[in-house]
């Protein structure tokens, strides 16, 4: 047990930014917003055999890495866990947990380090779900992200990792809903940043009275915003107000453009994002005459600039919906006849259904936070009954949770006939613990 008196030396991050330490009893210590090197006094407020959980009371030894926070709100709201450290060594940070999930997850070491992408550091998120609650006890109306570990919104007026327009918006919208009829029955939020639009999502339990209406108009023409209103689930998204312009975004250097729904799974910072496309083409190496297949294609992100270099390329997707849109946008770039779109449960995959796919060149993964197992799987069962044929001779991983990339590289690597050759850290959250990378594969030859 740790002792109130005693003084832990932190000894890195973990991959939800919580300094590690041991106690004098050898026992893991998780301390909220510790830096490594810090030596510190806490107050554990959670124990479990192996180990415990705190939060910092006192502090002997800071990090040099240690910064102020730009944001007032910081260690109240949830939405950021790493601005009182540098921006470069959280980078470094996020590099070090890829590196040991790879190892320690699936006994994998890249052969080369990719140089971390980066981008701004303030003001790059252009997605975000912003809870809604009227507190009639303190006759205010709250618009932001939930408190850290609690169901609280955070009482905020700004936001510093929200585009400027959009963290100037977060008052007036407090003052919008409060003046609404339906203020107690709208949750919910969601903001979406496109290059020439920004639309805003309203999540309402009851249907909205003419009023109501009638001030969402007025706050778009103000702002100029475009509303969307969301009754019920997700399909249920709709314009408040038909008519131009269109939510999108363009990959420049590709000539490709990207019309999306407010409620569409896209990046949430472009910047990164354009870098990463362009990084994962060069390391991907497609060639004139090839074929390549995306896997989670989602609306085209990677599939549309693969098709200005390939032959050939078919992006898979989970949704018959998903894909009939991404099948739109290809024809709207001029790409339908450099591409093909199919529909497949991709967490279910067999070396069958590989076969059936047909050899392709070069693959393109970009899962889920759930990861690629059932396509690793599917390449191992190839290997195994001799079929390598079938298997492309370099995969580019993009991934958003290292623990399944490093479970995944475990089975390309030591069952499916691949060598890692290149990795590197995505800092596509800027401030938090999230960790993006990606990662090469190759094909070693039989």
């Amino acid at each position: 047990m740790t002792l109130a008196d005693e003084w832990l030396k932190v000894e890195s991050l973990d991959l939800e930014g919580q300094g590690v330490a041991h106690n004098a009893e050898g026992k893991v210590v998780f301390i909220e917003d510790a830096l490594p090197g810090e030596e510190v006094q806490v107050r554990v407020v959670r124990r479990k055999n192996q180990w415990e959980r705190a939060e910092q009371v006192a502090l002997r030894r800071e990090s040099s890495q240690r910064v102020v926070p730009r944001c007032p709100h910081f260690g109240t709201c949830g939405g950021c866990k790493m601005q009182h450290l540098d921006p470069s060594a959280q980078l470094a940070a996020k590099q070090r947990a890829l590196e040991d999930a790879l190892w320690h997850l699936g006994k994998v070491r890249a052969e080369r380090i990719l140089r971390p992408i980066e981008g701004p550091a303030w003001g790059y998120r252009d997605r975000a779900r912003l809870s809604v609650r009227h507190v009639a006890k303190k006759g205010k109306v709250l618009v932001g992200f939930h408190e850290r570990k609690s169901s609280y919104v955070a009482d905020m007026d700004s936001c510093e990792v929200l585009p400027r327009r959009v963290s100037a918006m977060l008052v007036p919208l407090r003052d919008l809903v409060a003046a609404m009829d339906q203020r107690d029955r709208l949750p919910q939020i969601e903001v979406a940043v496109g290059d020439a639009v920004t639309a805003l999502v309203l999540r309402h339990l009851e249907p909205l009275s003419d009023a109501d209406l009638a001030r969402l108009r007025a706050y778009a023409a103000q702002y100029d915003v475009q509303w969307w209103l969301q009754p019920k689930g997700p399909d249920t998204v709709h314009r408040l107000d038909a008519g131009a312009p269109e939510l999108g975004y363009a990959l420049p250097e590709f000539d490709i453009t990207m019309p999306f729904r407010p409620t569409d799974f896209t990046q949430v910072n472009p910047h990164i994002n354009r870098v990463l496309v362009t990084r994962a083409l060069r390391l991907l190496d497609v060639q004139p005459h090839e074929r390549v297949i995306d896997w989670f294609c989602g609306l085209g992100n990677f599939t549309l600039p693969l098709a200005r270099r390939a032959a050939r390329v078919l992006g898979i997707e989970g949704s018959e919906t998903l894909v009939a849109r991404a099948r739109d946008n290809a024809a709207r770039n001029g790409l339908a006849d450099r591409t093909e779109f199919a529909a497949r449960n991709l967490f279910e995959t067999t070396a069958e259904d590989l076969v059936a796919f047909g050899p392709a060149d070069k693959w393109l993964v970009d899962p889920p936070r759930e990861g690629a197992f059932a396509l690793a799987k599917a390449l191992a069962d190839l290997q195994a009954a001799g079929n390598g044929s079938v298997l492309p001779s370099r995969i580019v991983y993009v991934s958003c949770n290292p623990a399944t990339l490093a479970r995944d590289a475990g089975l390309l690597v030591h069952q499916a006939g691949y060598r890692c050759s290149a990795a590197g850290a995505v800092n596509m959250f800027p401030h938090t613990a999230h960790v993006e990378s990606i990662a090469v594969f190759d094909r070693i030859a039989a």
